[in-house]
């Protein structure tokens, strides 16, 4: 960091953002396997959320790494530094007053503990999108696992690289028994609380 930045403090604040959205600002964070329905759920609790007049914004780790980060790789030290910057990202939109829906796989707990640091603890929900890589594999959206297989595709979260699951996290949803519509109440239902949704 050079020690020639200084923080500058401006007039309108996060408080001040939040009141004229009529709502809280936090950041839902998705993650789970490859395949696993991150993105798809995001995209529906998303819609369901517009409706309401919340202002959101979803962040998904294929579109983030065709720009921002299109300079790093898979290995595990540019996995950390992806999750990194999409906290540090996220820190920035719920300033602005936004509610962020981050999906990523996201497969070190160490790195989702970074991003819950950076946004603060009361601003960051965890949810685990639970499906077995049996049955990732099975739909195989993106024909990434086929690759794997064949070695086309080196460190492949779930076959050739490990995730290492949340052990409590705020929300989890088992997509082999629960469908889109459910866990897109689920999800609704455990944040409109901390919306604190104004008339």
């Amino acid at each position: 960091m050079s020690i020639n930045t200084y923080k500058h403090t401006f007039k309108v604040d996060r408080k001040e953002r939040n009141a004229l959205n009529k709502h809280n600002s936090m950041l839902l964070w998705f993650t789970g396997l490859s395949g696993s329905g991150k993105s798809t759920i995001a995209n529906k609790v998303e819609q369901e959320l517009h409706a309401l007049g919340i202002r959101t914004y979803t962040l998904d780790g294929d579109n983030v790494r065709k720009g921002m980060n299109k300079d790093l790789s898979f290995s595990p030290e540019d996995r950390s530094e992806n999750i990194r910057r999409i906290g540090e990202m996220s820190k920035l939109f719920i300033d602005a007053g936004i509610v962020v829906l981050a999906s990523f796989v996201s497969p070190y707990k160490k790195d989702r503990e970074m991003v819950k640091a950076t946004v603060k603890d009361a601003n960051f929900i965890e949810v685990y999108v639970n499906t077995s890589v049996e049955e990732c594999e099975r739909r195989d959206i993106k024909g990434l696992y086929k690759k794997a297989r064949e070695g086309k595709i080196k460190n492949l979260t779930g076959i050739s690289a490990p995730y290492e699951a949340p052990e409590n996290p705020d929300i989890e949803i088992v997509t082999e028994r629960e469908t889109i519509d459910q866990a897109t109440r689920k999800v609704i239902a455990f944040i409109e609380p901390r919306l604190g949704l104004q008339k």
